[in-house]
């Protein structure tokens, strides 16, 4: 477990569960600065309220299921923000298929399940390493890779 969750991203899919863990993550341990965590997902009306009450730093949109939409996250999360890992509401990632789970891991290499119970929040490390390396290197699904694109001219051609 973080000794503490500093730049953290929290994926925001069940918003009354993002939301009441990112008000305990500001008002436990008596911290008094301002919250540094980022929150991504498909509700932009939940995480600009989540902004405005100042639960989290910054969001993004990002249509978790899209594999182009998570890969502009993440091309957006390193530009902006020294990402050290990600939050899951422990129930939304294990009742993720297998390709859910691959797009999630893809997020970050340091990633933690939080768990709610009768004493609180707890996280948990995922050890889920069979679906896949995370990616750190710069990703573009959404860009057509050069060697496509001399293929499609060359194709063009011999028409």
């Amino acid at each position: 477990m973080p000794p503490e969750i500093t730049n953290y991203l929290l994926i925001d899919i069940d918003n009354e569960f993002s939301r009441a863990f990112a008000e305990y993550y500001v008002n436990s341990n008596g911290i008094t600065k301002a919250s540094t965590l980022i929150a991504a997902g498909s509700n932009t009306r939940q995480l600009v309220k989540m902004m405005f009450d100042e639960l989290i730093k910054d969001y993004s949109y990002c249509d978790l299921e899209n594999e182009i939409s998570v890969s502009e996250l993440i091309n957006y999360l390193k530009d902006h923000h020294d990402l050290h890992g990600v939050l899951f509401n422990s129930t939304d990632y294990l009742l993720a298929s297998d390709k859910q789970r691959f797009i999630y891991n893809s997020l970050h290499k340091e990633r933690f399940l939080i768990n709610l119970d009768d004493t609180g929040y707890t996280l948990s490390r995922v050890t889920d390493e069979t679906l896949t390396e995370p990616s750190q290197n710069h990703h573009d699904i959404a860009h057509t890779p050069q060697d496509l694109i001399d293929l499609a001219e060359q194709l063009n051609k011999n028409k």
